[in-house]
């Protein structure tokens, strides 16, 4: 599953590009770029060069209405390259050419010798990778592009309709790729030719749920690694690309049993045993698609909603709740090792909550938020239950538990540095999607090592985003109840209950001088002096000596210790006193990956004990205000 690790690596290095009405041009949504190089980047560049010159060939040289005319696949075999090109099947050979023209100039020069990329846009999709990837359908790290303009009347019905029909005759389709209007909405659906009907379909079930989360927007998009699905109240494509989804809606299957149903009931001549039959097919339908939801949810991606376990499936799964169960515990709860009847293993946290009482006042509400949720660096919501007191949240089973164990517990020095930057890059993502790229702003909070779960590849999933309260539309406001863990925490949430995305990056500072250092931030065991570990880095910056902030079990020759200078000064700009001279968290993003020519000016961070003492050369009146400054520039070295 080498091809599933590398897609597990990639980084969003492009923000989003704004939507706009006009399709004279393609319309750039995305880069993607691997975190991973390749050693002899000249003959990658030859191999790159020629893949790409096949599959256009194989576009421009098609057919026109054929398939080749919108699909093709190429591998450059000297440095083992796949690729992939799709463009909607709405564009003229000439238009596909143009959005292949685009794609193939933007990803060399965002991704330069990254190991596989791709680049997205709403007329094409280009993708190459070192393994191969043809038949892939839906992955963690699926996300959708709303527009700023809402609908009004009944449109937005109109719109989910549209989409769920376009999921289902799409996979039924010749091509894949199916065009339509309704009632004034207009959508595309389209599947890559390589995945199978079942994989097409998944994809597809996914993107309704993502692209649906738009609405009432009057525009949006749902991406994923197979598909890709768009509306809009707008035409965007040409009228005579419109089809007839009614032929793909229903099986044979279904269409017999109606028959039959019908039949019988003209048979009788009798108005009341149409009436059974019409009732006992609705009986029967939602029968099965209750069973369908109480099935093995761990492959249940198309699931709309959080699924609803049974209290007491959970609660045998778990052994009643016992010690040996007990994986961890936190502020919003303990979680417990579960094995649930079909032999999947789950993590099943109990929730707090007396502590949490908005939590407990809009319970599913707030976990059908959070199960809708979907990003490769963020823990997988797969349902809840609810007893009396109890509320259950239900989620994926990490086996390699949580960072703090490898970064100073009892696995400490088992992460080398390649992993370790590649965990910081992860969160970076994970964060940035929380606060920018999901439908609405979540702040997590509590950022730290121990709310940072690892998968089977080390590959970073942030944990218990979601449960603290969700940001106002205004994106700045005074909290009341204080969500954190003091060492972690901005001095303006501690002192004044000032909550923005700004606090998540400042947490995410003081985790990656953890990551850095293999020092807890509260470790006052720092020889000569005691001191906190900001305190201790800062001290170093100022000194010229940042490289002596390095975890000593690291391996010297795994790093340049510029490289390592430049992450260490992007932690600290992180964690600077004013939350305006923090970056966003898109904007950490592309200072990791050596993305940004931007020169920022530091200033002495305030750091916050348990005590709630400030520490720093400002008082506690002018908590905010800048001490010392220097100049820092962060394109002293390449990308990675």
């Amino acid at each position: 599953m080498a091809y599933v690790a590398s897609a597990l690596a990639f980084v969003a290095l492009i923000l989003w590009s704004r939507i706009t009405a006009s399709d004279a041009q393609p319309n750039h949504i995305l880069n993607i770029c691997s975190v991973y190089n390749v050693t002899n980047i000249a003959a990658f560049a030859a191999t790159i060069n020629s893949t790409f010159a096949d599959l256009r060939s194989t576009i421009s040289s098609a057919a026109p209405g054929s398939s080749a005319a919108h699909f093709a696949t190429a591998r450059g075999s000297a440095q083992q390259v796949y690729a992939l090109f799709q463009c909607r099947g709405y564009l003229s050979t000439a238009e596909c050419l143009t959005c292949f023209s685009a794609a193939a100039v933007g990803i060399r020069r965002q991704c330069g010798a990254a190991n596989g990329a791709r680049a997205i846009y709403d007329e094409c999709f280009l993708r190459y990778e070192s393994a191969p990837f043809f038949d892939q359908g839906t992955l963690p790290g699926l996300f959708n592009v709303c527009g700023n303009r809402n609908m009004t009347g009944g449109l937005a019905a109109a719109a989910r309709q549209l989409l769920e029909d376009l999921s289902t005759a799409t996979p039924r389709t010749r091509e894949f790729f199916a065009a339509a209007e309704r009632e004034g909405m207009f959508g595309i659906a389209q599947c890559v030719e390589t995945v199978t009907v079942e994989g097409c379909g998944q994809c597809l079930a996914e993107a309704v749920n993502n692209a649906g989360l738009c609405l009432p927007a009057a525009e949006g998009r749902a991406v994923d690694t197979g598909c890709f699905m768009r509306y809009s109240n707008e035409s965007f494509f040409p009228a005579n690309q419109t089809m007839d989804l009614s032929p793909f809606l229903n099986s044979g299957r279904s269409n017999k049993r109606r028959a039959i149903i019908w039949g019988v009931a003209g048979g009788v001549g009798g108005g009341l045993l149409l009436l059974l039959g019409l009732v006992t097919l609705l009986w029967i339908r939602r029968s099965r698609d209750q069973q369908g939801r109480k099935g093995d949810i761990l492959g249940a991606t198309e699931l709309q909603g959080p699924l609803n376990f049974h209290y007491k499936d959970l609660k045998k799964a778990t052994n009643n709740f016992s010690k040996d169960s007990k994986l961890g515990g936190g502020g919003f709860g303990d979680v417990y090792k579960g094995i649930l009847k079909n032999g999947k293993t789950v993590a099943v946290k109990r929730l707090v909550i007396a502590q949490i009482s908005r939590a407990r006042a809009d319970f599913q509400t707030e976990v059908k938020l959070i199960s809708n949720v979907h990003h490769r660096n963020l823990i997988r919501l797969l349902g809840c239950s609810s007893k009396g007191k109890d509320f259950l949240l239900v989620y994926e089973y990490m086996a390699n538990s949580s960072l703090d164990k490898f970064i100073f517990g009892d696995r400490r020095g088992f992460l080398n540095w390649k992993q370790r930057f590649s965990i910081i890059v992860g969160v970076a993502r994970g964060l940035s999607y929380l606060h920018q790229e999901f439908h609405v702003c979540i702040i997590h909070r509590d950022i730290k090592c121990s709310n940072i779960l690892l998968d089977d590849d080390f590959q970073p999933r942030i944990a218990d985003f979601g449960l603290a309260r969700l940001l106002p539309d205004d994106k700045s406001h005074l909290s009341t109840r204080f969500a954190g863990t003091l060492g972690y925490t901005a001095p303006e949430y501690v002192l004044q209950g000032q909550l923005s995305e700004k606090v998540d990056t400042y947490s995410f500072g003081v985790a990656v001088l953890e990551i850095i250092s293999g020092r807890k931030s509260n470790d006052l065991q720092l020889e000569p002096d005691a001191q906190y570990l900001l305190e201790w880095a800062w001290k170093l910056y100022e000194r010229g000596q940042l490289i002596d902030l390095v975890d000593e079990t690291l391996d010297p020759s795994e790093f340049s210790p510029e490289e390592m200078k430049r992450i260490i000064k992007i932690a600290l700009l992180c964690t600077q006193s004013a939350a305006a001279a923090r970056p966003t968290m898109s904007e950490i993003v592309v200072m990791l990956l050596g993305q940004s020519d931007n020169t920022f000016e530091l200033t002495r961070p305030t750091f916050i004990d348990a005590s709630s003492r400030v520490h720093g050369d400002s008082p506690p009146a002018t908590i905010l205000s800048s001490t010392s400054h220097a100049t820092v520039s962060i394109s002293e070295v390449s990308a990675r």
